[in-house]
């Protein structure tokens, strides 16, 4: 009998065919999953990748990476320079009441017995029979002067009570009878702190000759609305800032310095932080108190190292740091503008005197602290995904039989 050519497209390629297409496709898919692994998944650079962008001749070859261990501890204590507001602003003395531009003050006359121009027949505001007068309060002009009768316009901005007195009996004598003068500022606008921030009530707090001094003016103002341990105080004097802890300026007398005028004192809230990232069990932004925190510290805070991830010998901090702490690993780094140098900590915290290293380590504000995944870690993601491609080969195959 004659062969009967199969109708086209009606009928199944031969099993040997079939087989073909089926791993054809399979090893497609394989080769699709394979080619990502040059690109696993991760939560940022590995250790060795961080190791090589430290070497000078690497393209990021700037970055300074720092060991950290007894060696590196010594230099940061005996580079570290503990700025204080005793140290920079100083203790000023008590100031005299001195009277400026905007200020109010309050001016008593008197004249002795037989008076002349304040006594019967005196045209001064009608105040006839009287010794004594009483003018009503001045407002210090933008000149820096004020107008008294018979005394004329007279300076007062940038002079002590005691100096305009002196100067309007000068001006008087000769005309009244052994005048007397008596000048009280009633009003001071010239000589004042602003205080603000995490206080009960912002305010201007006027200079007296008491001599107010920073916790004074933070009394003033309602006192601290949050916990002392989390609060820094903040000078601006002229162009010089300054920050320190609150418990620091309560613990220490020093640092309670008398304020001068136009100071700005902030209170300010857990104005610290550090970025946690990579493999600990917290990923996330974590402020800290102003009194500070160890490494040891912010890896409890973020609940330490995972398990199943992290390489114990692969934990950094990333900071801009002062070339003075680096000792030799300063050398053929350039240096920013602002003087510091980009720089890595590692600590191994696979050694058990790492422990004790991370407990002197002082983390700083903006601090980075980057935990690396474990090689095995990247190994199993690529076991995972070379078995996720076989399963597909094989139930591909299975489904075209």
């Amino acid at each position: 009998m004659p062969e009967i050519a199969p109708k086209t497209g009606s009928a199944l390629p031969p099993r040997r065919g079939r087989r073909a297409i089926a791993l054809s496709a399979g090893s497609a898919a394989l080769l699709l999953m394979l080619g990502g692994c040059a690109a696993l998944g991760g939560s940022g650079p590995t250790t060795g990748s961080i190791v090589r962008a430290s070497r000078p001749s690497a393209a990021a070859g700037s970055i300074a990476l720092v060991e950290l261990d007894a060696d590196a501890i010594s230099r940061l204590d005996a580079a570290k320079t503990s700025k204080s507001f005793a140290d920079v602003f100083g203790d000023s003395p008590v100031d005299p009441t001195i009277i400026g531009p905007g200020d109010a003050i309050d001016i008593a006359m008197w004249e002795a017995p037989p008076a002349v121009l304040f006594g019967p027949g005196s045209s001064l505001m009608g105040m006839a029979s009287t010794q004594t007068i009483n003018l009503p309060q001045q407002m210090v002009g933008s000149d820096g002067r004020v107008t008294i009768p018979f005394a004329g316009s007279i300076a007062v901005a940038g002079r002590t009570t005691r100096q305009v007195e002196q100067d309007i009996v000068a001006r008087l004598r000769g005309k009244a009878h052994e005048p007397q003068a008596i000048v009280r500022l009633s009003q001071n606008e010239a000589r004042t702190v602003t205080v603000l921030g995490e206080v009960g009530a912002s305010r201007r707090l006027p200079l007296t000759g008491h001599g107010e001094r920073l916790l004074d003016a933070l009394a003033a103002a309602g006192g601290s609305r949050q916990p002392v341990g989390k609060s820094t105080i903040q000078i601006t004097r002229a162009s010089s800032t300054l920050s320190m802890p609150l418990d620091s300026v309560i613990r220490d007398p020093r640092q309670n310095i008398r304020l001068r005028p136009d100071d700005v004192v902030a209170v300010l809230f857990q104005p610290f932080s550090f970025i946690a990232l990579g493999a600990s069990n917290l990923n996330a932004e974590v402020p800290f108190e102003a009194t500070g925190m160890s490494l040891a510290q912010a890896l409890g805070r973020i609940g330490g190292l995972r398990d199943e991830r992290a390489n114990v010998r692969g934990v950094f901090v990333f900071r801009y740091e002062n070339p003075a702490v680096l000792g030799p690993a300063a050398a053929g780094r350039p240096v920013r503008a602002d003087g510091t140098i980009p720089t890595v900590y590692r600590i191994d915290l696979g050694a058990p005197s790492s422990l004790l290293v991370s407990q002197n380590f002082p983390i700083h504000d903006k601090d980075v602290i980057y935990v690396s995944n474990a090689p095995v870690a990247d190994f199993q993601k690529f076991i995972g995904i070379v078995s996720s491609a076989t399963f597909s080969v094989v139930g591909i195959t299975n489904a075209i039989r």
